[in-house]
């Protein structure tokens, strides 16, 4: 299934954040894999200061295994289906890991890159503030 996630950085967690994202850590340990980095590349900042992504995910229960990686710097606000459980295939049984390669969720993240800013560049500039303002 693939997920619209939001979430804020925790104060004070930019720094290492931004540690396990340029070392490549971020997620170490995880069958998840490099989905966590490709998730910070693609990620965008919005006005909310709420940072956004689309999250492709096969547990039981939304970011079950990725809950815990995401959680040691993020405030996790709003996990939401991005489609119709019904119609995807991974979820009915139509076909195995399709998530990995379905097109399901091209426009939201076209809508998506439109908004905001790239999180990882203002993340980069250190402009905590904007990371992580209420």
């Amino acid at each position: 299934m693939r997920y619209l996630v939001r979430a804020k950085v925790k104060p004070g967690r930019e720094a290492a954040l931004l540690r396990a994202i340029e070392n490549e850590s971020l997620g170490a340990g995880s069958v998840a894999g490099d989905e966590y980095l490709r998730n910070m590349r693609e990620a965008r900042l919005c006005a909310d200061a709420t940072a956004r992504w689309v999250e492709v995910c096969y547990c039981p229960s939304p970011l079950l295994e990725e809950r815990a990686y995401w959680e040691e710097y993020f405030e996790l606000t709003r996990v939401q289906d991005t489609h119709d459980r019904r119609r995807c295939s991974d979820e009915n049984g139509t076909e195995s890991w399709a998530c990995g390669n379905c097109d399901c969720t091209n426009r939201l993240e076209d809508r998506l890159e439109t908004m905001g800013e790239p999180f990882l560049e203002v993340l980069r500039r250190g402009r905590a503030g904007s990371v992580t303002k209420t």
